[in-house]
């Protein structure tokens, strides 16, 4: 370790928000909330990243959403959630900033040409849909 370089004190999860939930556990307002929670839970899982690493990347990502104005009514945790899965993901080199700006501009292109009410599908490299 380096001992130049500073380490954070560990983040109290006691000062994080609530994730949103009930009696049954998370809840979740749409699919993607469930999937990007998910994802992170399974990249900590795997060693990826730790959940002290997580936490403290999400607390950042909500103080910087509160620093923005953004309304403090809870309907933008999973925003923050994503926006800190995606920092995460760079910063440990699991994809890199263009690799992820293009999968984000081939889904916005999806979705734009996706009829009402039908799935959006994504292609893949072979151009199968997924």
């Amino acid at each position: 370790m380096n001992p130049l370089k500073a380490v954070p004190p560990p983040v109290q999860l006691n000062t994080l928000p609530r994730l949103p939930g009930d009696e049954g556990g998370p809840t979740f307002a749409e699919p993607w909330q469930a999937q990007a929670f998910a994802l992170a839970v399974k990249l900590s899982e795997l060693g990826h990243f730790t959940w002290n690493e997580w936490a403290a990347t999400l607390a950042d990502e909500l103080r910087a959403d509160a620093a923005r104005g953004e309304l403090d009514d809870g309907s933008r945790y999973y925003h923050c959630w994503l926006a800190a899965l995606e920092r995460l993901v760079v910063a440990k080199e699991l994809t890199d900033p263009a690799a992820l700006f293009a999968r984000k501009e081939a889904w916005a292109n999806a979705f734009r040409h996706t009829p009402h009410g039908m799935p959006v599908e994504l292609e893949d490299d072979s151009g199968a849909r997924v």
